[in-house]
């Protein structure tokens, strides 16, 4: 093994959690979890890695370099293991694979027929500000980076449309989805480099393929600038062309969304959760991101459901409400998990809370911890014993697909520990601290650790206090989430209540006040909280005229 690519060749900070609260079942809830995570580890040869948990035994790139980052709260080991164990095994063509797995005692086997998702530039590079800023690790990142985009463009562009294409279901991780299998494509991978042909629809022209290449150029062009070099520019305008190319080839603008295109240029007029995927790579405007929002991720009828965030909005004709692992319908705790940084990416800081609270709520009422939810009521994905292929026609088509409602599921796990962190608690992500409190949010203390450092959030009577080993930095209402740097200096306030709040900031000898609507940034500037930002919260759901 070369070094530089296992997480004990770097310095690690310690890091850990402590959570209290008068909330029984919110306490409850946050040491399952946390045991959860804990059984989801395991040793593959050299490196301690987080698994995905439950009945995936293995680490996908779809989800584990992501929530390797997010445990890095807990354990930064593992957590920068969980981006390694990809760049290690990246190939000399630029392709990382797409799943590894481990069969001891000795044989780490890696899969590289499918892409499997690319949830890994953004939490790549949040490690790199957690083991301090190891230019060593900075540049093996690049170089990764810089090569799988290569790789992209290279490969995926079979048609020569200027449109990445995705060549089977396993590329974008859409298990099963009724999308691809409608029009003749069967589920599973796709090897080689050659584009499929004959086979259905595709290779699609896809908004998540353009989403991959988006986000690690405008990674590239961020790591220019860390390591001092030329070219970070460049890199942000090539990021750019690829948003450019999204709004003018796969955009609808009567219809507030994006859709992939065939093999041969037609729309598929399939309305899909992966616009949150574009948002999550960061591939819209402001304005593509706030249409989407108010249009479709609110609307009851497509995805604010009783379980919001289903895969296929439910009043399209492929929307399927299959009770296991089906990427159809049924929402997913991999979407809950992407959707944290997807709506922070906008601004849209309210609806976060929004998702966070049903998301808690949901777990503790159905007492599961598993892959996905009916969108109608709640009820968990079956068992293996439990699963049944829908009745019909489409009964054979179904048949021996494995049902997945094993507890323990590592995304479900870990985005109910990060929307705790964001409810009522400490997030930290580049140096940055996310301080917040609901009004509702039970009184208590969540605790991080960094290296030497306590952050802590008490909230008590309404207001949450923000402590740095034990010293009071400010003092909010709650309604707020308080942004600070890691000496604790306040730098933003942002709105995340669903209504208006009075928030009164006492900060650095000074009190300010002033009412901050939903998703509104404000700045201390000169004693008062002044309105930067203003990001639309149109909720509840109202039809435009």
């Amino acid at each position: 093994m070369a070094k530089g690519f296992k997480a004990t060749d770097y310095s690690l900070p310690k890091t850990g959690v402590q959570f209290s609260t008068e909330a029984e079942w919110l306490a409850r809830l946050f040491r399952r979890c946390e045991e959860a995570c804990v059984r989801n580890q395991a040793v593959y040869t050299d490196k301690r890695v987080l698994r995905e948990g439950s009945d995936y035994d293995g680490v996908w790139l779809e989800t584990q370099p992501m929530g390797g980052e997010m445990y890095a709260k807990r354990d930064v080991e593992t957590a920068l293991n969980n981006q390694l164990i990809f760049m290690e095994n990246q190939r000399r063509s630029g392709r990382l694979p797409g799943m590894i797995k481990f069969q001891p005692p000795f044989l780490l086997q890696v899969f590289y027929d499918w892409l499997q998702g690319f949830c890994f530039p953004v939490h790549a590079l949040r490690m790199y500000y957690l083991i301090g800023r190891d230019e060593g690790y900075l540049r093996l990142l690049q170089q990764t980076l810089r090569d799988f985009d290569e790789y992209l463009w290279r490969y995926r562009d079979s048609a020569g449309s200027g449109c990445l294409e995705v060549w089977c279901t396993w590329d974008t991780a859409e298990d099963n989805s009724e999308r691809f299998l409608r029009y003749g494509a069967k589920d599973g991978g796709f090897g080689g480099e050659d584009a499929p042909v004959g086979i259905g629809r595709l290779p699609y022209r896809s908004m998540d393929m353009m989403g991959y290449s988006c986000q690690a150029r405008q990674t590239l062009g961020e790591i220019c600038d860390l390591l001092g070099e030329p070219g970070g520019d460049e890199w942000r305008a090539k990021a750019q062309a690829v948003r450019d190319k999204v709004r003018d080839y796969l955009w609808i603008d009567e219809k507030d969304a994006c859709y992939d295109r065939d093999c041969e240029g037609g729309f598929m007029d399939v309305l899909i959760h992966n616009n949150l995927r574009c948002m999550y790579y960061g591939v819209f405007s402001q304005d593509m991101a706030d249409r989407f929002v108010r249009s479709h991720l609110l609307n009851p009828e497509e995805f604010w459901t009783y379980v919001p965030l289903p895969s296929i909005a439910v009043n399209d004709p492929c929307f399927r409400n299959i009770n296991f692992n089906n990427w159809s319908g049924q929402p997913q705790g991999l979407t809950y998990q992407r959707a944290i940084l997807t709506l922070q990416n906008y601004g849209h800081h309210a609806e976060i809370r929004l998702l966070g609270r049903k998301w808690l709520r949901l777990l503790n009422r159905t007492g599961r911890l598993v892959q996905q939810y009916d969108p109608f009521d709640g009820t968990p994905c079956a068992t293996r014993a439990e699963g049944k292929a829908p009745a019909g026609e489409e009964t054979e088509r179904y048949a021996g697909v494995a049902t997945l409602g094993a507890d323990g599921y590592g995304p479900t796990v870990l985005a109910a520990l990060e929307y705790i962190s964001l409810l009522g608690g400490v997030n930290i992500a580049e140096e940055k601290i996310r301080w917040s409190a609901l009004p509702d949010w039970p009184e208590g203390e969540y605790a991080q650790r960094l290296d030497e450092h306590v952050y802590t959030a008490e909230i008590r009577r309404g207001v949450l206090h923000g402590r740095i080993d034990g010293e009071e930095r400010f003092s909010c209402s709650a309604g707020a989430e308080v942004l600070t740097d890691l000496q604790g200096r306040v730098l933003r306030v942002t709105g995340i209540h669903e209504r208006p709040a009075l928030i009164a900031l006492a900060a650095e000898g000074t009190c300010m006040r002033a009412v901050i609507a939903p998703s509104e940034v404000c700045a201390p500037r000169g004693g008062r909280l002044e309105e930067i930002e203003r990001h639309p919260f149109d909720y509840p759901y109202r039809r435009a005229k």
